[in-house]
C-alpha cells in the first residue's frame, strides 16, 4: 500500500517507550505519527479529532491509561458525525482482551494485544488508514452531490425527476405541461450541472451512497 501524503496516525499512549517504538516503526512504512500520553492530551488537540479529518487518519489508543481511560476517549470519538472516518485500534494487554473485544462489537476498528506483531500491527494500520480514505471520499462525494443538486432550478428538478423516472421527453413535457424543446434546454441543464451525459448515468450518481 502507497500511503496517502495526508494521512496520519495518533499514537495515544501513557508509556513514553511504546509511543517512540510505534512511531519509529510506522515510519519504516512511511506513516506520519503524532503522540499523545493521554486521552487528556489527545483531547487538547482539537484539530486531531474536533473536525473531519482532511487526510486519512486512525487512532491507535491504549486500553488503561492514568486519568481518562482509552475506552472513556473511544466513546467521546464514537459520538463524531466522522467517526468512521477516524477508526480506532485499541492496544490491550491479556487482561484488557475481553475489554478491547466488546469495543470492536460496538465499533473499533481492531485490537492488539501486547507484545503485538509489528507487521500485523501496521497492516491493520494501512487497512484502517485505507477505511478511513474511502469514508473521506464518500462524504467529498455527498457534499458535491448535494451542492450540485441545489444548483439546480425548480423546473430543472422536475425534469430531472421524470427524466430519472424514465419518461421520454414527450411525456415530461405532456405531465409538466410545457414544450418538449423546453424540456430539451432543461434536460441538457440539468446533465451539465450535475455532470452526466445520459439519464442513466444521472439514476446511477442519485442512487450513489
Amino acid at each position: 500500500m502507497t500511503p496517502h501524503p495526508d494521512a496520519k496516525v495518533c499514537l495515544v499512549d501513557d508509556d513514553a517507550g511504546v509511543r517512540e517504538a510505534l512511531g519509529w516503526l510506522l515510519r519504516t512504512r512511511r506513516l506520519v505519527s503524532d503522540g499523545y500520553d493521554s486521552a487528556e492530551a489527545f483531547l487538547a488537540d482539537e484539530p486531531a479529532w474536533n473536525q473531519e479529518p482532511r487526510g486519512p487518519c486512525c487512532v491507535l489508543l491504549d486500553v488503561r491509561m492514568p486519568g481518562m481511560s482509552g475506552l472513556a476517549l473511544f466513546d467521546r470519538l464514537q459520538t463524531l458525525p466522522w467517526k468512521d472516518a477516524l477508526p480506532v485500534i485499541f492496544l490491550s494487554g491479556h487482561a484488557d482482551v475481553p475489554t478491547a473485544v466488546d469495543a470492536v462489537k460496538r465499533g473499533a476498528f481492531d485490537f492488539c494485544e501486547k507484545p503485538f506483531s509489528d507487521n500485523a500491527l501496521v497492516d491493520r494500520v494501512e487497512q484502517a488508514l485505507a477505511q478511513s480514505a474511502a469514508v473521506l471520499a464518500r462524504r467529498r462525494a455527498q457534499r458535491e452531490l448535494q451542492a450540485r443538486l441545489q444548483s439546480l432550478t425548480e423546473r430543472e428538478r422536475d425534469v430531472m425527476d421524470l427524466v430519472v423516472a424514465g419518461l421520454p421527453n414527450k411525456l415530461v413535457a405532456d405531465r409538466l405541461q410545457i414544450s418538449v424543446r423546453t424540456v430539451e434546454v432543461h434536460r441538457s441543464r440539468v446533465f451539465d450541472k450535475m455532470g452526466v451525459k445520459s439519464a442513466v448515468e444521472l439514476a446511477n450518481l442519485l442512487r450513489s451512497p
